[in-house]
């Protein structure tokens, strides 16, 4: 939780929080990948990739 918080703080305090939506998608896909990974999912997972 601490790298939240730091990375939190440096947006803002550099003003840029358009690398919010990035840091989100980036934890969606890397989430989607770790759960659905060996299940019968994962076929239509790398499909997207």
């Amino acid at each position: 939780m601490e790298i939240l918080r730091e990375l939190w703080a440096y947006m803002g305090v550099r003003k840029k929080f358009w690398l919010l939506p990035i840091f989100i998608m980036l934890g969606v896909f890397g989430a989607l990948l770790v759960l659905t990974q060996g299940t019968a999912v994962a076929p239509f997972i790398y499909t997207l990739f």
